[in-house]
């Protein structure tokens, strides 16, 4: 089994970290430089950092904050929000980021999914899948974009194998359903985009406690396991999700 990583997020507005449910109801979690600082220092194996206004408000990621947060850890650092061209992409990278992440962008330019892999490589691209159950979808799912905002008739397992095969490097799903809940992954969604591709999924959306993320792996099929919440008002730490999994057969870096 190949070794599943750990990766806090940073949901960012107005420069402080946030967190809501479903989406909507954000309320102030901390401060994006210390909070990146404490969990490379807990352990954590990446760290996601999400603009997640950025696209609503029609504005490009504040690179400033990119900036900050990759300035203070050394592990790799996926940005998204706000990112629809290559030229967004290069100044994201050059600002620190390891890894970008497009949604709304690359829903409305799938052809950007490439050209981004052409240009960067593909383990620097990650297509983010933000889904909501519709049972008019093949797989019982449908694409959402915009935060969650506006639906869009794409079959979210369809759309997934489709990011594969343009040249995406990592598949980050969050179920809308499951968004900021502490209720744990929506098992079945991560299931479904990862039974559409070969590529590493990101669990996102929901994890609230340590038996969350051991599912996520042996019944979500994913191999990077992000969260918000319960790292953020230190429900978990970063170690104690890793000791978990280790003493339950889960190859993880200590």
């Amino acid at each position: 089994m190949s070794t599943v990583k750990i990766m806090p997020c940073l949901d960012m507005k107005d420069g402080r970290v946030v967190k809501g449910v479903h989406f909507v109801d954000l309320k102030d979690a901390g401060d994006p430089v210390e909070s990146a600082a404490l969990y490379q220092e807990e352990g954590a194996d990446e760290l996601a950092m999400l603009d997640i206004a950025a696209t609503l408000e029609n504005r490009k990621t504040r690179l400033k904050w990119v900036e900050n947060v990759s300035s203070v850890i050394e592990i790799p650092l996926t940005v998204g929000g706000g990112i629809s061209n290559l030229e967004d992409i290069k100044l994201t990278l050059d600002a620190g980021a390891d890894n970008v992440s497009m949604n709304s962008a690359v829903v409305k330019n799938p052809d950007l999914i490439q050209e981004a892999s052409d240009e960067y490589g593909k383990e620097r691209i990650t297509v983010a899948i933000d889904g909501c159950r519709n049972k008019d979808m093949p797989s019982g799912f449908e694409v959402v974009v915009a935060g969650g905002t506006k639906t869009t008739g794409i079959d979210a397992a369809e759309w997934a194998a489709k990011c594969q095969e343009l040249g995406a490097g990592v598949i980050l799903p969050t179920s809308m359903d499951g968004d900021g809940t502490q209720d744990g992954y929506d098992l079945e969604f991560t299931r479904t985009i990862s039974s559409a591709v070969d590529l590493p999924v990101i669990a996102s959306g929901g994890a609230g406690k340590l038996s969350d993320f051991k599912e996520a792996v042996t019944e979500g099929g994913a191999s990077i396991l992000l969260a918000a919440s319960v790292f953020h008002y230190r429900l978990l730490s970063v170690k104690e999700v890793k000791e978990y999994l280790q003493e339950n057969g889960i190859n993880v870096s200590l």
